[in-house]
């Protein structure tokens, strides 16, 4: 299997290197992946950047090149739920765009792009093998929508307004839907980890530079462990 494993940030990427090795490395575009091999699987892991334009145009490159079975994009992201605490893991079952508001372009919902489906779905057999691994290790885990957008959440003014327009929302990132929206057009499936690192307020920013790493470990984690069973 060639599986795409795509993180945002280096503290994120740096665990995995203390797992895989001999490496080599291959541009796709402008975007630097280190080629592994892992149980017959060939693992590409790149950096994906920050933000909806460099997560798209980073797998873009790699899709456009490599003929990927599996899609898996780890990171943190802000929880939108009281239930939803710092170091948990979400599974996310779908994605949308809290930046994008067209309900006056046409018959669209909040989140949706034109002429793109309301709501970037998941749901996938290797979702469910993924999720079946998680059970049988006994690891607690959250689901659902994920929101995706430019900015970093860290007032409860912001946090308030998507919630309002995402009031069944989970969590709010920054690369996600884009992931979810490449991952559609090109007809991969799409396994996406969001371990939370952050209450998405006015102490987001505090609590993101505290936890990114820890968040980024506790993914790598389970990640390397699927992909050597």
């Amino acid at each position: 299997m060639k599986i795409a494993l795509i993180v945002p940030m280096p503290e994120e990427a740096e665990f995995y290197y203390q797992h895989f090795h001999n490496r080599k490395e291959e541009m796709f575009g402008c975007t630097k992946f280190e080629h592994f091999s892992v149980n017959e699987n060939e693992i590409y892991l790149g950096l994906s950047g920050i933000g909806k334009v460099n997560a798209a145009m980073n797998l873009t490159s790699l899709l456009a090149k490599v003929d990927i079975d599996l899609i898996i994009m780890t990171g943190s992201a802000g929880s939108l739920k009281p239930e939803i605490k710092k170091k948990d893991v979400i599974v996310v079952d779908s994605f949308a765009y809290h930046d994008a508001h067209n309900t006056v372009a046409g018959d669209y919902v909040e989140g949706q792009i034109p002429r793109e489906p309301a709501r970037f779905n998941l749901q996938s057999k290797e979702r469910k093998q993924f999720i079946s691994f998680l059970k049988a290790k006994k690891v607690a885990y959250k689901e659902g929508l994920v929101v995706t957008g430019d900015s970093f959440i860290a007032s409860e003014a912001a946090k308030a307004e998507i919630e309002a327009n995402f009031p069944e929302a989970v969590g709010v990132e920054m690369e996600g839907a884009s992931f979810a929206q490449v991952a559609y057009h090109f007809k991969k499936p799409l396994i996406a980890l969001r371990a939370i690192s952050d209450n998405g307020d006015e102490d987001a920013n505090e609590s993101f530079e505290e936890f990114v790493k820890e968040a980024g470990q506790k993914a790598a984690d389970l990640i390397i462990s699927y992909l050597k069973q």
